[in-house]
């Protein structure tokens, strides 16, 4: 498209297919003629989703909004491939490489990623914590978000325990493991591993979950998958869980306490509970009368101009994912008021009234 940020692609063909083959985070494009003597040679393209990045098949003559790569297939009326990104923060890039800084991937490279973890534990990227590690794709490769909170949740670890100390304690129960009985069948050894499975192997087989989901809702009759997903997470944005930012300013959804290495400064969220359903107003109850003065001065208060520390706070708020609960603001309020006396309503009225004619002071209380 004429806004895409990607490279333009060099391949023309009348007819082509398309492989494709992932990697963890990554995703590769192989374009092929059909005639591979009289078309153009292969062409290969790595793709990055980004948060909002996808593929889409739709007619061609409807390409939905920041569709910013077409393939288009020979039918009768076209279709077309389209790479949707919203957000623009994913991207392509030609050739077959995958990015050299990743590791290997949770799904496809399992028992290569957990060796790469465990025969790495002295790198200091294992002295953050646990929640931040997981985002390491030079470790965790494939694992995001969302991922982390349920894995994380699975296992009742703090999202902010430092993350050596939570592998270690995996790598000696291997170790235990073996020691006790060596002669264990592998049908055993998986048996037991459902049974009770360590954190990389949840991280291999919880995103298996959401894949195997997604295979499912490929069927014309699931057209819901967000609902899908939604009815699937356990943590990640579920009401009653708590969330903190980590240091690198993505926000952890979690249960309990968050661990030793929490941020300094933040105090855990609550994703707020959904309501439940109001009662109704009596319609033969009278309906407070509104004085012109009040009416007035909420006319103000409206165009007030927020202060610069407010706006401050404001902004913070809607940058943690999530609305500030209520009652902690209602005990402030309810404590400062109760610091300094009520002054009777008529007193104040005309307090207000002496000094705006100026004919002496208020009277005494």
């Amino acid at each position: 498209s004429a806004v895409g940020r990607g490279p333009e692609v060099p391949f023309r063909s009348e007819a082509y297919s398309i492989s494709a083959i992932a990697r963890g985070k990554e995703l590769r494009l192989t374009l092929s003629a059909l005639d591979p003597a009289a078309g153009p040679p292969a062409q290969d393209l790595v793709f990055r989703f980004g948060m909002s990045g996808s593929f889409r098949l739709c007619p061609a003559a409807e390409l939905p909004r920041h569709a910013h790569l077409r393939f288009l297939t020979r039918e009768s009326p076209p279709r077309a491939l389209c790479f949707v990104d919203p957000r623009r923060f994913g991207s392509w890039r030609l050739g077959d490489a995958w990015q050299p800084e990743r590791g290997p991937c949770v799904v496809s490279e399992y028992q290569a990623f957990r060796e790469n973890v465990l025969k790495n534990l002295d790198d200091r990227a294992f002295d953050k914590p646990i929640c931040e590690v997981l985002l390491n794709q030079k470790y965790f490769n494939g694992i995001g978000n969302y991922l982390r909170a349920e894995i994380l949740y699975r296992l009742k670890i703090p999202p902010f325990e430092k993350a050596r100390t939570v592998l270690e304690a995996l790598k000696e129960q291997e170790q235990e493991r073996r020691k006790k009985d060596p002669s264990l069948t592998l049908s055993k050894k998986v048996k037991l591993r459902q049974e009770n499975p360590d954190l990389l192997e949840l991280c291999h087989s919880v995103p298996m979950e959401v894949i195997m989901a997604e295979k499912q809702l490929l069927d014309p009759e699931h057209s819901d998958y967000y609902s899908t997903l939604k009815n699937w997470l356990q943590c990640y944005l579920v009401p009653g869980m708590s969330s903190l930012r980590d240091r690198n300013g993505r926000t952890i959804w979690f249960q309990g306490e968050p661990g030793p290495m929490a941020p300094k400064g933040q105090r855990p969220r609550k994703t707020p509970r959904k309501k439940s359903p109001q009662l109704k107003a009596d319609p033969e109850a009278p309906s407070p009368k509104v004085t012109p003065r009040a009416s007035k001065q909420r006319r103000r208060a409206a165009a007030k101009p927020l202060k610069s520390g407010e706006k401050e706070e404001e902004e913070q708020e809607e940058q943690a994912d999530g609305p500030r609960k209520g009652p902690a603001r209602r005990r402030r309020t309810v404590t400062a008021a109760a610091a300094s006396p009520e002054v009777p309503q008529s007193v104040r009225r005309s307090r207000r009234t002496s000094a705006r004619r100026g004919r002496g002071a208020a009277p005494a209380v």
